[in-house]
């Protein structure tokens, strides 16, 4: 059990959360949110002792292990893979060097070899005997092939590091393991491991994520920061933002009498329930719902970005066509190649690749920004495309420094004062802040102004490559929603597992040697046997 009394924790003048009381138990699962700024790593780093909080403590019950999912992922440069996992479990990995010290001395004495057997007494009963074995199979079950198990980690790829790192947090069955975006990097195979190995997980999880499906398929309860307070709520995200929404709306409406709002939110919860039986964590939260008080259930403070994307013209009935395109890089190495597909009305296709490269490079050649190597594309007359990027720096250099109101303004029709206010205030940036300078943006809020730029163009063709980077779960949810509704055809590139589950109706992934295009439901995409078959065949790789 861990134990927060009394917490506050502010910099400056400037509080993040105060007079914080909770109590985290053992086999939950808590998600932690919070707006942008609003504290949700420093609270991570305060309940790891890594950073001292200005009030209040922090207690973590006599004899607990706890385990942190690193991000500094240059710590472990000149030490091998597998030892960088064994190093997880600190204690077993210090008494494994002390002895194999003793052992190598030529000079031990009789003493040392009574230290080295009481030491290997304490390795045996920590689970030493199988740790290598238990960490090369970590590793595989994360993708990170055998052949790279003894290689150093400055030999890796940043992605195979996130991967390894990972794996140290999880090894040795800590009995906190406490992970800050762990799904951040991870390919959708991996990400969907890690969610029912943390289901199944029988001790105290503490994540931090923006990714809602991954929220819904392990938490038992959600950490919610806002307003410079911090409470815990039973459930998972969905629950926790559909019965904040719900209550929310209960309140708007006063002359809805107390017994009917009460039986609105207790056939919501019995609705609830009776879904969560399908998820791995299905017995703890009906648990927990069963014990929950409506009392526990408040609304939520924060705001939702307005996104709607809502073409000027409807789509006709060719859409895009395009024919064996090829494009090489700077260097003459092949990013994507033998892609040839037709786009039909009302398809939303989901772009996947191994390569971002070779995503970007996609959207730039659609988009019009770059040339192909080979190959023809052909939108269809009727066409109006817009494109998100995934980088936007260009559109925000020092060179464009200006107002805010004056940065959307040049992408509008309509010029007028109160329009673009009216606008900016849509996508939560209220009062002064339309007076911002551009270079001063934060990542999410440059992402919102990028979705503005887009609405203003009224597509009907969206190319979009990671819209939710930098983006709150708010953000992300109001995207979501837009995306879901949008009348006009799509293509776009995303790690939100629910995103491309609701937003997406067809899924094409691209490579050096050709596609795999496939109208197959996302969670049916990532498990079938058909599809990994082909993925061997197009990479060139032999199935375990």
């Amino acid at each position: 059990m861990i134990t927060v009394s009394d917490l506050g924790v502010q910099f400056g003048k400037r509080v993040l959360f105060d007079e914080v009381n909770l109590k985290f138990n053992q086999g939950n699962c808590y998600g932690v949110i919070g707006a942008n700024g609003a504290g949700k790593s420093t609270f991570m780093k305060v309940m790891t002792g890594e950073l001292s909080p200005n009030r209040g403590a922090v207690s973590i019950e006599k004899g607990q292990r706890l385990a942190v999912l690193k991000q500094n992922h240059f710590e472990f440069e000149e030490i091998g893979v597998l030892d960088t996992v064994m190093m997880g479990h600190k204690e077993m990995y210090e008494i494994a060097q002390e002895k194999n010290a003793i052992y190598m001395n030529p000079d031990a004495t009789d003493e040392d070899g009574l230290r080295a057997a009481d030491l290997e007494n304490k390795y045996g009963e920590m689970g030493g005997w199988t740790a290598e074995s238990d960490a090369a199979e970590l590793l595989s079950h994360m993708g990170v092939k055998e052949n790279l198990h003894y290689k150093l980690m400055k030999e890796l790829s940043g992605p195979q590091k996130v991967k390894v790192l990972l794996a140290q947090a999880l090894f040795g069955n800590p009995d906190i393991l406490m992970l800050d975006e762990p799904t951040n990097d991870l390919d959708a195979e991996t990400a969907t491991w890690l969610a029912d190995f943390l289901a199944d997980f029988p001790n105290m999880v503490i994540v931090i994520s923006h990714d809602r499906y991954f929220l819904d398929m392990v938490c038992t309860h959600i950490v919610d920061i806002d307003f410079k307070k911090i409470k815990i709520f039973t459930g998972n995200y969905t629950f926790w933002y559909e019965s904040s929404q719900l209550m929310a709306a209960q309140m708007a409406n006063k002359n809805k009498k107390v017994e009917q709002k009460r039986k609105e939110m207790m056939e919501f919860i019995q609705r609830f329930s009776a879904n969560a039986s399908k998820s791995k964590q299905a017995t703890s939260r009906k648990k927990a719902l069963d014990k929950l008080n409506l009392e526990d259930i408040q609304p939520s403070t924060r705001k939702y970005p307005f996104i709607n994307f809502k073409p000027e013209r409807s789509v006709g009935d060719q859409i895009l066509r395009v024919d064996n395109l090829s494009k090489l890089d700077h260097n003459g190495d092949v990013l994507f190649a033998n892609v040839s597909f037709i786009m039909n009305k009302g398809e939303k296709i989901a772009l996947f690749a191994r390569e971002s490269a070779a995503i970007t490079a996609f959207y730039d050649v659609l988009s019009g920004k770059t040339k192909q190597s080979s190959g023809t594309i052909e939108f269809g007359q009727t066409i109006t495309n817009a494109y998100l990027p995934n980088e936007n720096e260009e559109f925000f250099s020092n060179e464009n420094d200006q107002e805010l109101m004056d940065w959307l303004r040049q992408f509008s029709e309509n010029k007028d004062e109160q329009f673009i206010r009216g606008f900016l205030g849509r996508m939560l940036f209220s009062g002064e802040e339309v007076y911002k300078k551009t270079s001063v943006l934060s990542g999410g809020e440059k992402v919102r102004c990028m979705l503005s730029k887009v609405m203003l163009a009224h597509p009907n063709f969206l190319l979009m490559d990671e819209p939710t980077n930098h983006l709150d779960l708010e953000s992300i949810t109001a995207l979501n929603n837009a995306m879901k509704d949008f009348p006009g055809n799509m293509i776009f590139t995303t790690h939100d597992h629910q995103i491309i589950s609701t937003a997406g109706n067809r899924i094409i992934e691209i490579s050096p040697n050709g596609i795999i295009d496939t109208l197959m439901d996302y969670e049916d995409f990532i498990k079938s046997d058909k599809i990994k078959k082909q993925k061997a065949e197009l990479y060139g790789e032999v199935l375990a």
